[in-house]
Parts: structure tokens; sequence; C-alpha cells
């Protein structure tokens, strides 16, 4: 950690924007080292990502939580639906 990884976190944060954008449901692989992990296989959706690459989600369990790809596995599962029937 430190200035060199926040920057080099700054130049990556508008490619993590693309493959990660706001509404974009995820699926949840595994979490890195957090006190109160999410189980593997939740999904979620996408709420914003933010300066520094957090993806932060809702997740189906009702949790809220950042993830910093490279540190949490997940993935891409669809993209939200322009009627987002699937909202909950």
């Amino acid at each position: 950690e430190g200035v060199n990884e926040m920057y080099r976190n700054q130049i990556d944060v508008e490619s993590i924007k693309k493959r990660y954008p706001v509404g974009s449901r995820i699926i949840l692989h595994a979490m890195g080292d957090d006190p109160r992990p999410i189980a593997p296989g939740t999904k979620g959706t996408v709420r914003i990502v933010d300066d520094i690459g957090t993806v932060h989600c809702n997740f189906d369990n009702g949790r809220r939580l950042g993830l910093i790809p490279g540190e949490d596995s997940f993935s891409v599962i669809s993209e939200r639906n322009k009627t987002e029937r699937d909202a909950r």
C-alpha cells in the first residue's frame, strides 16, 4: 500500500468502471481478507465504482460492501435490464 498503489489504482479506475458498470449484476467467487466475508456464490448489483477502483455493491442478502479487484474474486453475470424488472 502507499502512494504508488494509489496512483496505480487511479490509472486503472477507468478500466474497472468499464468492466463493472453501475447496475451490473455480479457474482462473488471469493473474498480476500475480510472479517465478515460474504459467502461465495452470493449475487449483487454494482452501485458505484469509487475513485480508487473499489466496486461498491448491494448484495441480494442485504449486505452492502465494496469489493477490490485483485483482492476479491467476482465477475459480471449481466448488465442492468433497461426496465429494471429484476430490481428488488
